[in-house]
């Protein structure tokens, strides 16, 4: 969680917009863990400063939140997280716990929450998923090469040694192009997924292998964008549960 800024409590605050309206549905605060667990599950998370325990939206209610994308603003120590809800956010059963204006009366408005390139730094979910599971088959990879499990096909390739590693990267590789080059449909597509997948089993293999880290990989690409060092993020959920 290195590039967001958690208060002294831990916690930072999470602004709930509808992603179809833009009617901004509620605020809570998140931690690290339900930071996580937002993202992992792909609904609200959020941490109950008044019950000091984790909250899933929905939950008892069942009106759960299904995250669409979730942004960070420029200086990182706010989240945006856009939502289609599944019922009403607020406890009263209004739509939005901003129901009311400054005068006390009911509102139908909507608040709107102005979005630019330059305020807000967009972080796919889905991106962060695939992030967070790069990290753990790197680390399971990692652990394969160190303790050498029997029956085991990572275990294989590494007794195998690096032409083994190199030879199976580019029969991947081949199997990738040939799945791509015969997209038919979604039975084509998801055979073109799975030999992507394959190809990336194989490639952090070699990382492994080599002493790369994805670190290394991360770095190389933001250097390819261009973008200024204090813009640059890394997985949101590295050494979890600290900051």
């Amino acid at each position: 969680m290195q590039h967001l800024k958690f208060d002294e409590q831990g916690l930072i605050p999470a602004i709930v917009q509808d992603d179809q309206t833009r009617e901004v549905l509620m605020i809570a605060y998140m931690n690290a863990e339900s930071l996580t667990r937002t993202l992992q599950t792909g609904e609200t998370w959020f941490w109950s400063r008044s019950r000091q325990s984790l909250w899933h939206k929905g939950e008892t209610s069942g009106n759960i939140q299904q995250v669409v994308d979730l942004r960070v603003d420029c200086d990182g120590d706010a989240l945006l997280v856009l939502v289609r809800p599944k019922g009403p956010a607020c406890h009263t059963g209004e739509q939005t716990c901003f129901y009311r204006s400054t005068s006390g009366e009911e509102s139908g408005s909507l608040v709107e929450v102005k979005e630019s390139r330059q305020d807000l730094t967009l972080v796919n979910v889905a991106a962060l998923d695939l992030g967070i599971l790069l990290e753990d088959l790197y680390q399971l990879i990692r652990e394969r090469a160190e303790q050498r499990p029997e029956n085991s096909y990572t275990t294989y390739l590494f007794e195998k040694g690096l032409d083994k590693i190199l030879k199976k990267v580019g029969e991947e590789c081949a199997e990738t192009i040939i799945a791509a080059k015969n997209v038919r449909g979604v039975e084509g597509r998801q055979q073109l997924s799975a030999e992507i997948s394959d190809l990336l089993y194989h490639l952090l293999v070699l990382m492994v292998d080599r002493d790369l880290r994805l670190a290394d990989i991360v770095s190389e690409l933001h250097a390819r964008t261009g973008r200024p060092a204090e813009r640059k993020y890394h997985r949101l959920t590295q050494e979890r549960g600290t900051q």
